[in-house]
């Protein structure tokens, strides 16, 4: 019994199904067909993403002159790094800088000749030993003087030097001496040897504020010029050969200075 209810429920479903399967029309709507919101995009497989119907696109063509064309160029040109031009001008700039600092020293010698009795005669001189040193310069030499001598210089007269040894001592300038009369009858009245120049002007000063006509005279030389010629010379340079072409009567080696070296 129950095994022909089963049978009799299995044939039923059978035809029910075959009916649906004769019944159910055209096919469903695929998921491409169907009604999306608004905003959403269809999910698509990988290999749809490209779609073979497309054009290709054709290449763009940068004019030389365009920004991006420059931008380009230039950074190749960074990447890339200095070329063999470059790098030979840069070869070419430090060679001689190193072999310059490479270059040994040439040791000198400096040596003054003179004196000379103007400067005409020291230029002469110099003129002569140019070609055969490497610098060559004039300078001037006033000879110092031992101490200064203060006084009233060339009264007419003994009797106008006593009138002024007078005046000298009511003015409280005690330090006088009257000197011996020269050969045109003249008189110089001493007020004092100082060792400085500065110590005598100062005591001139004075006098004359006083209303003397008191003057400072050097002690020792002549107090006249002299003129030497210093030059800058290989150290193997024979001086004395230097000394007699520059017509000197001396010459003395001198400390090189800047100064000395004049070409």
């Amino acid at each position: 019994m129950f095994a022909r209810a089963l049978i009799v429920l299995l044939l039923i479903l059978n035809l029910g199904v075959a009916l649906w399967w004769a019944t159910r029309g055209d096919d469903a709507p695929s998921a491409d067909e169907l009604p999306l919101p608004r905003g959403v995009e269809p999910l698509r497989l990988l290999e749809e993403s490209a779609d073979p119907a497309a054009p290709a696109r054709a290449p763009v063509t940068v004019p030389p002159g365009a920004p991006e064309a420059r931008d380009a160029r230039d950074q190749a040109a960074a990447t890339a790094g200095p070329g063999p031009t470059t790098a030979a001008t840069e070869a070419g700039e430090t060679t001689p800088a190193r072999e310059a600092a490479a270059a040994p020293a040439v040791a000198t010698v400096c040596h003054s000749f003179g004196p000379f009795a103007d400067a005409a005669a020291a230029g002469r001189a110099a003129a002569q030993l140019r070609p055969a040193v490497r610098g060559v310069a004039t300078r001037q030499v006033r000879p110092a003087p031992r101490g200064w001598n203060v006084q009233l210089s060339a009264l007419p007269d003994r009797a106008a030097a006593d009138a002024a040894a007078t005046r000298l001592s009511a003015a409280g300038f005690d330090d006088h001496y009257l000197l011996p009369a020269a050969e045109d009858g003249t008189v110089d009245i001493a007020l004092g040897r100082f060792g400085g120049e500065a110590a005598a002007q100062r005591h001139v000063a004075a006098l004359q504020a006083a209303g003397f006509a008191a003057v400072a005279e050097p002690i020792g030389g002549d107090g006249q010029t002299r003129h030497w010629v210093d030059v800058v010379a290989g150290e193997h340079v024979d001086p004395d050969v230097l000394r007699r072409a520059a017509g000197a009567a001396q010459g003395e080696p001198i400390e090189c200075e800047p100064a000395a070296a004049v070409p």
